[in-house]
């Protein structure tokens, strides 16, 4: 499925850029992530976050606010016990849930050396964006609208590493981009460089 169309000025960071072969890569600049600590709450309380679709979940206070947006209503005290999300949808706010929790989970662990839950983490993360593009599209959107950039990094980087071996024009109807060449340009352009075309083979699907 294509790119939706407001996700474009999220990924303005990443650009296709022609490399010595025919293919494109994308670079990912995509507004690095901070590391961002998880702050405590005075005590176990429990928001219950509401998405777009109406479904409610509980999450305690001091896992929600990994997200930046909610600490900051939380400490602004703008926080009721239910929080609407309006921009996320169920299935991607169940996958934001287990996110935030699993983070908490390792990194809040006093039993473990920091090695070992670097590598709980690494293969969490890596276990977690084995999904269809258009999931990571979704979350990425949450992640934003919620202002958790260690997820935002993660997702962006998996769309980076899923398209480096993509063909042009399957990475064109990916992220929704037209073609400003004509056919006949195209065609101009390859024989031209037909060197780099020797040899190379692509990943034509959109997922």
């Amino acid at each position: 499925m294509p790119i939706p169309i407001p996700l474009h000025s999220l990924l303005w960071n990443f650009f296709l850029k022609p490399s010595a072969s025919p293919n494109f890569f994308l670079r990912k600049t995509f507004l690095m992530a901070s590391s961002s600590k998880i702050t405590p709450a005075t005590e176990n309380k429990v928001l219950i976050l509401k998405s777009n679709d109406g479904d409610e979940f509980q999450l305690e206070e001091s896992i929600a606010i990994g997200s930046v947006t909610i600490k900051n209503m939380v400490e602004d005290d703008c926080a009721s016990n239910i929080i609407p999300l309006p921009n996320v949808d169920t299935e991607t706010l169940i996958k934001t849930i287990e996110y935030l929790k699993k983070h908490a989970e390792i990194s809040g662990s006093d039993e473990e050396e920091e090695e070992i839950k670097k590598t709980k983490i690494k293969d969490f993360d890596k276990e977690f964006v084995s999904v269809k593009m258009q999931k990571l599209f979704n979350i990425i959107l949450a992640a934003n609208f919620l202002d958790i950039k260690p997820l935002l990094d993660l997702c962006a980087q998996a769309i980076a590493d899923k398209i480096k071996n993509k063909s042009h024009v399957a990475v064109r109807k990916i992220f929704n981009v037209e073609c400003d060449y004509t056919k006949e340009e195209e065609d101009a352009i390859r024989k031209d460089n037909e060197w780099a075309f020797e040899g190379e083979e692509f990943d034509e699907s959109l997922d």
